[in-house]
């Protein structure tokens, strides 16, 4: 069987795809069908999220690209920012996993968060997307910061 360890951050080629959602896309250990129909046996190290685009090196020498697999997706949009903050600070006091764009908040539907957010005056709608949650604050490493690029000092280094 086909089987990934690691995360490269670039390759020549990309020989294959391998479409999964959030939740899998968190999990280490898998076994999974590539877009070609084959299986991959996934043994990533613990703690990363594989996002969009991310990069598998296999053990044949291969690479597989990582896609996000459209979900069901609650979608909150607002004009007003505080009503934006407010929603984000009690989806965030859930530990709910929320992504947040230009156009608003999104995550994985749930009917009771909907709820919640309507009885805040917002109105939550329904989408068919790829899920994309932030990584959180505390998230080190390429896989868990897309912009890993851009040069920032380390807030820990500085103390």
């Amino acid at each position: 069987m086909l089987k990934a360890e690691r995360v490269v951050m670039q390759a020549e080629r990309v020989d294959d795809t391998l479409t999964l959602p959030f939740e899998l896309r968190q999990k280490s250990r898998i076994v999974a069908t590539l877009g070609s129909g084959r299986q991959i046996r996934l043994q990533l190290p613990r703690g990363n999220v594989l996002r969009h685009g991310a990069l598998l090196a296999t053990n044949e020498g291969s690479t597989v690209q990582v896609c996000s697999a459209p979900e069901t997706l609650s979608v909150v949009k607002s004009k007003d920012p505080v009503e934006l903050a407010r929603a984000a600070y009690h989806l965030g006091n859930r530990h709910v996993s929320l992504q947040i764009d230009e156009n608003g908040l999104s995550y994985l539907h749930d009917h009771v968060l909907d709820e919640m957010l309507r009885g805040l005056g917002l109105t939550p709608s329904l989408a068919e997307s790829p899920f994309e949650p932030e990584s959180g604050a505390y998230s080190h490493g390429a896989a868990a910061h897309d912009a890993a690029a851009h040069d920032h000092e380390d807030p820990h280094d500085s103390h």
